[in-house]
């Protein structure tokens, strides 16, 4: 098994360098991959802020990736979990923190912090402090 790091996960999706593209394509036809939860933290970053990608397009990536045969997501559920926080309009990197924390109860002062999810209730109890 290999791992990626950022840079590769965005060749992929930004094209803007063909010849890092093709070796990254080919790396993933030939090894198991290892993606880590900061990996793709960091490259929602840069897709986003960097590149200006949508995020439904930036969604559409990462669940193609937890689909691919032989990438390893770290804890797959928990982003899995993330992405439908992501989706919902939460920001990437509060959804990651809340996924992975289980059963301790997320204390935050963002009164915005997985919002719209927690409106429908698919997030776990969140603890917004409100300051007086």
């Amino acid at each position: 098994m290999i791992a990626f790091d950022t840079n590769l996960l965005v060749r992929l999706v930004v094209i803007d360098e063909p010849k890092q593209a093709a070796i990254v394509r080919n790396l993933i036809s030939q090894h198991s991959v290892f993606i880590s939860r900061t990996v793709l933290l960091e490259t929602e970053w840069v897709l986003r802020t960097v590149y200006k990608n949508k995020r439904t397009d930036i969604l559409n990536f990462f669940r193609a990736l937890l689909e691919v045969d032989n990438t390893e997501i770290e804890d797959s559920v928990a982003v899995s979990q993330a992405l439908d926080f992501y989706e919902l309009g939460a920001d990437f990197a509060d959804s990651l923190h809340l996924s992975v924390c289980g059963s301790a109860l997320m204390h935050t002062f963002d009164k915005g912090f997985c919002k719209t999810a927690r409106a429908v209730g698919i997030t776990p109890e969140i603890n917004v402090i409100q300051l007086r």
